[in-house]
């Protein structure tokens, strides 16, 4: 589809120029009137150039279109002026156009550097336009861009507005202007289009009130036809015939406006074909425009969302890792405090046990006492020598030792005085019976 676009906007461009020159409009055999000597306005800023005045023609025949200062469509491009042509049997308007050069323009002298042939009234250079002040009135006080250089006409210096014909401008083409008019035209704008429909509505620019001398012959913009940058007419081009004329015009008003309908729908066409292909590249210049800015707002949507997922899975990670600390540490805690009461529980329960054992002990050591067989050895006594040492059961303190037993408040668990069966163990002291035997202390064995 955009290529069927591209193929019917290159035809268009093609076409366009082809349209311009064609000689199409009214068939009139009465000769336009001749050209009004007027002064060129001052020009209203830099980049602007200037178009000459000329007669144009309508229902009520010819009425004159004032010259004016036009901004150029582009960068380089020259204005060719329209002119008047004779067919053979009637005279034809050839549309003017921009374009990189200047065509032919019937050798009609316009003045102000449409001289018959060519322009000199100023040339582009390094994308600015530049006035020849010999032939331009511009203010070198806000236009620095200006030279100075002499114009020579090309052609006779007269009034007549047309080529061919009686009394017309022998006048062909050059192989240059014949080249121009091959190039890439492009057709009045809209501002100059709207210039001579001004024109045509203004009842004093007809030719036969005004007689070829019109109040307003130039402006200083387009479809300005007031104020200080109008300019009138100093005088008529040559005396005026319409009445002489008028009867030798060839058709019928009908004809003529049928004519002028068909030169209208033409440039109507011509017109919303050119819009269309406008409004076709500035549709495709939006999407595109839209479709890169969607495609930086995605762009920038998905590094936002990566940012943020980023920090996110960083924020998760320093988390976790400060709760892994947190639990470690806190395991780490909970074991030294578990280790803690389990060493002081085993300690204690060391302690108690230990405890217990020396109180279960220290009774049942009593036996110590038992040791009092050595008494039992008085046997020996039957040498009684041995009896004299009976005073070894003097050591019977050592039952006194029984004080052991006075610890029984550490038997206060007094399973541990259960034990002291242990000193059960005394029948020791129970030998001491032995000294009985001594009844007869004073008998003799």
């Amino acid at each position: 589809m955009r290529k069927i676009r591209f193929l019917l906007l290159a035809f268009l461009i093609v076409a366009i120029p082809a349209i311009s020159l064609a000689q199409f409009g009214v068939s009139i055999t009465i000769a336009p009137p001749a050209l009004p000597v007027y002064e060129q306005p001052m020009a209203p800023g830099d980049g602007y150039l200037w178009t000459p005045g000329y007669w144009a023609y309508g229902d009520e025949g010819y009425f004159w279109v004032p010259g004016t200062w036009v901004e150029a469509p582009e960068v380089g491009f020259l204005w060719t002026p329209g002119y008047w042509g004779w067919g053979g049997n009637a005279y034809a308007w050839n549309e003017g156009y921009w374009g990189p050069h200047v065509g032919f323009y019937g050798g009609v002298n316009y003045g102000f550097g449409y001289g018959g042939v060519g322009y000199g009234g100023g040339r582009w250079d390094n994308g600015h336009f530049f006035y020849n002040r010999s032939v331009n009135n511009v203010n070198v006080s806000n236009i620095h861009n200006v030279y100075n250089e002499t114009v020579i006409n090309q052609t006779r210096v007269n009034h007549v507005s047309y080529n061919g014909g009686t009394g017309g401008i022998n006048a062909r083409p050059t192989q240059a202007e014949e080249t121009a008019a091959h190039e890439q035209h492009r057709p009045p704008s809209a501002l100059q289009t709207q210039h001579v429909h001004a024109a045509s509505t203004n009842h004093a620019l007809l030719a036969s009130v005004n007689h070829g001398r019109p109040a307003i012959a130039a402006t200083a913009k387009p479809a300005e036809f007031s104020g200080h940058g109008v300019v009138a007419a100093r005088q008529a081009g040559a005396p005026y015939k319409a009445a002489a004329n008028k009867p030798a015009a060839t058709g019928s008003n009908e004809n003529k406006a049928a004519a002028n309908r068909t030169a209208a729908t033409r440039s109507n066409e011509n017109k919303a074909a050119a819009n269309k292909a406008a409004a076709t590249r500035s549709n495709e210049n939006k999407a595109a425009a839209n479709e890169a800015a969607a495609t930086r707002s995605n762009e920038n949507k998905a590094a936002a969302n990566e940012a943020a997922a980023t920090r996110s899975n960083e924020n998760k990670a320093a988390a976790n890792k400060a709760a892994a600390t947190r639990s470690n540490e806190n395991k780490a805690a909970a074991n030294e405090a578990a280790a803690t009461r389990s060493n002081e529980n085993k300690a204690a329960a060391n302690k108690a046990a230990a405890t217990r054992s020396n109180e279960k002990a220290a009774p049942h050591a009593q036996p110590a006492v038992h040791t009092q067989p050595a008494t039992h050895a008085q046997p020996a006594a039957h040498a009684q020598p041995a009896a004299h040492t009976q005073p070894a059961a003097h050591e019977q303190p050592a039952a006194h030792t029984q004080p052991a037993a006075h610890a029984q408040p550490a038997a206060h668990t007094q399973p541990a005085a259960h034990e002291q069966p242990a000193a059960h163990a005394q029948p020791a002291a129970h030998e001491q019976a032995a000294p009985p035997e001594k009844k007869g202390p004073g008998g003799k064995e």
